[in-house]
């Protein structure tokens, strides 16, 4: 392999892997200040040991996404200098706001939650949290700003062979920024209730501890999971929208769609030939594509081969085609996934309102493995959204194959490879040693003065 496959294959690594905690963290923090919402205005002692059970996973949690989230700003300057001097002007403001506001009042006040237990009242403990709900939602909107640049640029000038900002003001009104924020903060909290009802399963099987705090969890959970994973399809749909007009390759790859349809058809089952551009195998529904691309029945949706002839014409010789089978089959792992979530989050809430989700063992033991199905969702999401933009780094304006530094060699990306994966394979033992420790502990009530030393040993 040479550099820019090794650096593209490092990025993908550390990336998914950090991806793994960042809709957790998003979603957990909200679900932990909604327990505590609930406690300061019960004063229930239920809803005080829920918060403080569900504190310390997300203290995990959030710990292990700041670590691994570190290196993925270093790799802009190690191994993609050429495209960090590109966009150096653009990503400037976004990164340093996200660093200095919103990581800051996030870390801040976690800071302020884990030791103000007993040492302020109740409502400004509980300030505490909901502000960390803010201050991890606002940074991952500022990541979302720079990323939203490379799907769709916006605000700049091209000056010196360079993307300069022009307009501040168009890189928060970005288009394809909201339709994305809203898609990563609702699968963060569905895969946050997903995390909930999976482990208050297990202690609702076991049938020891602290049995009522486990029910409450996973009824609050399950509310939130039937909700979160509904807005999810719902704004996923609004972005596929929209990308059918900003980002057509894409969708086309997403589809196998060849070539133009109007009425466009939809794929069930596609088997092709990428190298011949055609299906070798199909099963598609007629018309149903436009009907999702348009809200109508007669809309054209562009095949891959027109635009890979259109894109010619406009950038110039290349091939401007991604993997195909790799966006269409990371689609269908994610459409798939979220379509069991909200099917399992529906039949859930009803065991909740019958009051029969603790007798219905098989049930939870399936919600057990189903805490992995969000997790599916959020990377084949990802690697769809960043492989159906190949093969370009920022879309329209600069190839992946131009970012890639030039100055650092292939044996030197390799090993940082093998040591970056060797790490965050050390790393996700103890994540998962960590976090089985916490989670396995029955909530049984504990001396007053054990929260504070919980929490911190957590973190």
């Amino acid at each position: 392999m040479d550099a820019l496959m090794l650096a593209r294959w490092q990025f993908g690594i550390t990336t998914i892997y950090h991806f793994f905690f960042v809709p957790l963290t998003l979603g957990l923090s909200l679900l932990v200040a909604i327990f505590q919402t609930a406690y300061v205005r019960t004063d229930s002692d239920t809803y005080k040991r829920m918060t403080q059970f569900w504190g310390k996973l997300f203290l995990i949690n959030f710990a292990m996404g700041v670590v691994t989230g570190i290196v993925q700003e270093f790799q802009f300057g190690m191994n993609w200098s050429e495209y960090s001097r590109f966009v150096g002007d653009i990503f400037g403001a976004p990164l340093a706001i996200e660093a200095l506001l919103a990581f800051f009042l996030e870390s801040t006040f976690v800071g302020v939650w884990i030791f103000g237990w007993g040492r302020l009242n109740k409502r400004l403990h509980l300030a505490s949290i909901w502000l960390v709900v803010v201050g991890s939602n606002i940074s991952a909107l500022w990541i979302l700003i720079a990323n939203s640049f490379m799907q769709q640029p916006v605000g700049y000038t091209l000056r010196n062979g360079r993307a300069e900002m022009t307009d501040f003001g168009a890189l928060l009104t970005n288009p394809n920024l909201w339709v994305q924020w809203p898609h990563v903060f609702t699968a963060g909290v569905a895969t946050a209730s997903f995390f909930v009802i999976g482990i208050s399963a297990w202690h609702l099987l076991r049938k020891k501890g602290d049995l009522d705090l486990f029910r409450k969890s996973a009824s609050i959970a399950m509310a939130t999971a039937i909700i979160a994973s509904m807005l999810v399809a719902l704004v996923g749909h609004t972005q596929a929208q929209h990308m059918v007009q900003t980002q057509p390759m894409k969708m086309a790859s997403a589809e196998a769609l060849w070539n133009s349809e109007s009425p466009a058809s939809f794929s069930i089952f596609t088997i092709g030939d990428e190298n011949a551009n055609k299906d070798v195998f199909a099963i598609r529904l007629p018309t149903l594509l436009s009907i999702l691309s348009y809200n109508n029945t007669s809309g054209e949706v562009k095949g891959i081969n027109d635009l890979q002839t259109e894109y010619e014409k406009t950038y110039g010789p290349g091939d401007y085609i991604p993997p195909v089978w790799v966006v269409y089959w990371s689609f269908r792992a994610m459409v798939g996934a979220g379509g069991l979530m909200i099917v399992l989050s529906l039949y859930g809430l009803y065991l909740v309102i019958s009051r029969k989700l603790s007798t219905r063992s098989w049930y939870l033991k399936l919600m057990l493995v189903a805490m992995a199905l969000p997790y599916i969702a959020n990377s084949s999401g990802w690697i769809m959204t960043e492989i159906g933009r190949q093969p370009w780094i920022v879309f329209g304006l600069m190839t992946t194959e131009k970012g890639v530094s030039t100055a650092v060699g292939a044996e030197s990306v390799l090993i940082s490879v093998v040591i970056f994966t060797l790490l965050y394979g050390a790393l996700a033992v103890v994540d998962v040693y960590l976090l089985a420790k916490y989670a396995r502990d029955d909530a049984s009530a504990k001396p007053e003065n054990s929260e504070e030393a919980d929490l911190v040993g957590a973190y």
